[in-house]
């Protein structure tokens, strides 16, 4: 059905009441961000298994207490923002907030405090078109948000038109949770639009464990036959904190045409305390990744730094 995922996109659970009468446990409890959680991702979660690695990413910490090097925005991405709705770090792209909506609330989002206020790439869209036909270093344009499959496929369509109507626009990137926590947002629509704009496009999903990877997942990204496929995780302690853990997903991405691409230290935000991994750690994991897969299975292992490059860690 064309529009099941509007119809899932409503049905979801939200609030800690809901999700402990899903689960039929006391785990949940509602903090400052709210909890939010898709039926086709709950429904991949053990419901007998209170560590189960999906569970954890979507159950509020216990401890509200910050440490201080953890601040509610550690990537000052609005201090980046030299117009409403546009992020410009890097020289040869642009990033949009297309959207401040999410399918799923992941408790280590580093932008769960972000100001979405008037940073709406949507409704700025002149003042982005400008900005970007003035800086013809600009190469590529990213779309985040909150997530931008959030939006409908006719939005979708509307904002990829006037992004491939400016000639140095060569590449289209979309970060997206939407395509794995909700396999069903890959309508036919979408996966038309996508493959057929003349713009190089280049599809960032964000998993961090195999058991993310649906079969209904598998069935439809293999569908969008004329895109590269890339996946970046988070380091999260308790969740993939694993050599097996790590290779199994890297292995089960690729068995599915999705290469990994980053392995992101966890950004420092407020709330994600307890998901934390010491940089020794992380090396060590990378380095015995690298002992046991081919290089190309081999997620680069980066940190984003406020004002900054990724670098390696």
């Amino acid at each position: 059905m064309q529009n099941s995922w509007q119809h899932n996109a409503r049905n979801t659970l939200k609030g800690a009441s809901s999700c402990n009468d899903f689960f039929q446990s006391n785990q949940f409890e509602d903090q400052h961000f709210p909890i939010k959680i898709p039926l086709e991702f709950a429904n991949l979660i053990d419901k007998n298994n209170p560590d189960d690695p999906l569970l954890k990413q979507v159950i509020p910490s216990e401890n509200t207490q910050s440490q201080p090097e953890f601040s509610l925005s550690p990537l000052g991405d609005e201090d980046n923002a030299p117009v409403a709705g546009l992020i410009h770090k890097y020289p040869n792209r642009v990033l949009l907030i297309t959207s401040r909506v999410c399918a799923i609330h992941c408790q280590y989002c580093f932008r769960q405090n972000f100001d979405y206020s008037g940073h709406d790439a949507i409704s700025n869209w002149l003042a982005i078109e400008d900005y970007i036909c003035s800086h013809q270093s600009i190469n590529e344009v990213i779309l985040s948000g909150g997530d931008p499959l959030s939006l409908s496929d006719e939005k979708l369509q509307d904002l990829i038109d006037k992004i491939q109507r400016i000639d140095h626009i060569k590449t289209l990137r979309i970060h997206s949770r939407s395509m794995v926590v909700t396999p069903s947002r890959i309508t036919d629509q979408l996966i038309g639009i996508l493959n057929n704009t003349k713009l190089n496009v280049v599809i960032v999903l964000h998993a961090n464990h195999a058991n993310e990877l649906s079969n209904e997942f598998a069935n439809v990204i293999q569908k969008l036959v004329k895109i590269t496929l890339l996946n970046q995780s988070v380091l999260l302690k308790g969740v993939n904190d694993s050599v097996l853990v790590l290779s199994e997903l890297s292995l089960r991405l690729f068995d599915l045409g999705i290469l990994p691409y980053y392995l992101h230290m966890l950004d420092k935000v407020s709330g994600a305390e307890h998901f934390l991994i010491s940089d020794e750690r992380a090396i060590q994991l990378h380095q015995s990744l690298k002992k046991n897969l081919s290089g190309y299975l081999v997620p680069k292992l980066v940190r984003d730094e406020n004002l900054a490059a990724k670098t390696w860690v």
